[in-house]
């Protein structure tokens, strides 16, 4: 197996672990913390279940970071980032950015400090989950838009 299928193949499977394990948190286990907990105590049940999951988001997350970059520069593709007939490839990028500075910068250094004395975990919890929505939708459109546009149908 040469260097590129290896890459795709760490990079279709960091992809789905990540992008598999925010669609699981958004759709199933923020709606499960809601319907289970009074508003006061939601925040508190997810960061008890976030506690589990957050290494091994950041792993995928830098998993499909290194293997976007092997497949890009071992491809000869960097040219693809000027062509706007390639948006799924900024898209993809823009998405991991956003992922790795939430679980690598944002989450650890401001919003754990935050959230730790919040006087309303009840609007936090609320916040949360609309922030997940949106960058789960933001997510599917980039695996949406790489799936189609790698395979030509874009």
């Amino acid at each position: 197996m040469d260097d590129f299928s290896l890459a795709r193949v760490v990079h279709v499977v960091s992809v789905v672990m990540w992008i598999g394990g925010v669609a699981f948190v958004t759709t199933t286990a923020m709606p499960a913390i809601r319907a289970a907990e009074p508003p006061e105590r939601r925040l508190a049940a997810f960061h008890r279940f976030e506690r589990r999951f957050v290494w091994q988001a950041r792993i995928w997350v830098l998993l499909a970071g290194a293997s976007g970059v092997w497949m890009t520069q071992s491809g000869g593709l960097w040219d693809r980032f000027s062509d706007p007939a390639f948006w799924w490839m900024h898209a993809m990028v823009a998405v991991w950015l956003v992922f790795f500075a939430m679980l690598f910068v944002i989450e650890p250094l401001v919003l754990q400090r935050r959230m730790a004395g919040s006087a309303q975990p009840e609007k936090d919890f609320d916040r949360m989950e609309r922030m997940h929505r949106v960058v789960l939708a933001l997510a599917l459109t980039a695996v949406i838009g790489a799936a189609a546009g790698s395979r030509g149908l874009l």
